[in-house]
């Protein structure tokens, strides 16, 4: 899953970007509205973490234009003011959720969480195909009842595959959703077909029955019934 960080605070930017990473998200980082603007009309964010108090443009005029150009991305604001009204006119111009400043990381983590799962659809913190299930609390996966040790990237490119579900999912999507900025766009598909391949080796799927290749496209994950 890709994240943008907008805030005009360098050092909780990398606070934050290093405890995503760790937990195995890809991250952008933007430190004032116009450069959040620019960032989001161009690349793909599965969520935006949007500070109020910006230069250049502030949050509600970034959160503004993003829902005037009908964008759902999911948007949690940071705040260190705490009035009722800043929070909903947040909440009216289409904000997600808000979390007050200071914040513990812990809860930063689990409010993303719980905005990943409403945009998807997804009651549970569970993502199940098969015999396959990954946590995205734990971010761990498991075949049957055995763990599996994958990468930061191996998990992170099945997370994007069961997110998207019966839905072909190109190589290029997955390297900007994975990768975000730092991937080579001439090395990206051997790169993307390497990692698949060992995610089905460690994902007894070397048929590709479950991580399925959709030629001239890229790969997707089918639920039997589908």
């Amino acid at each position: 899953m890709r994240v943008l960080i907008v805030d005009d605070e360098p050092e909780l930017c990398a606070q934050i970007a290093e405890t995503l990473k760790q937990q195995r998200y890809a991250v952008d980082v933007a430190g004032d509205g116009a450069a959040a603007v620019e960032k989001i009309f161009t690349d793909p964010y599965d969520l935006i973490v949007l500070d109020v108090m910006l230069p250049e443009k502030d949050g509600f005029s970034v959160l503004g234009e993003i829902r005037a150009e009908g964008k759902t991305i999911p948007v949690l604001m940071l705040t260190a003011r705490g009035e009722i009204q800043d929070r909903v006119k947040g909440l009216d111009l289409g904000a997600d959720d808000y979390l007050h400043k200071p914040f513990s990381m812990a809860e930063l983590l689990a409010r993303i969480r719980a905005l990943l799962r409403r945009s998807h659809d997804q009651a549970s913190s569970q993502l199940r195909i098969g015999r396959i299930c990954l946590d995205i609390n734990t971010r761990a996966v498991t075949l049957g009842d055995q763990p599996v040790n994958l990468t930061p990237k191996e998990f992170s490119l099945l997370e994007f595959l069961l997110y998207n579900r019966n839905r072909a999912v190109s190589r290029f999507n997955m390297a900007e959703h994975v990768w975000g900025d730092a991937f080579d766009p001439f090395t990206m598909s051997n790169n993307i077909d390497v990692h698949i391949k060992n995610l089905r080796r460690k994902l007894d799927d070397q048929a590709g029955k479950i991580i399925i290749t959709v030629r001239g496209v890229g790969y997707m994950v089918k639920d039997e019934q589908a």
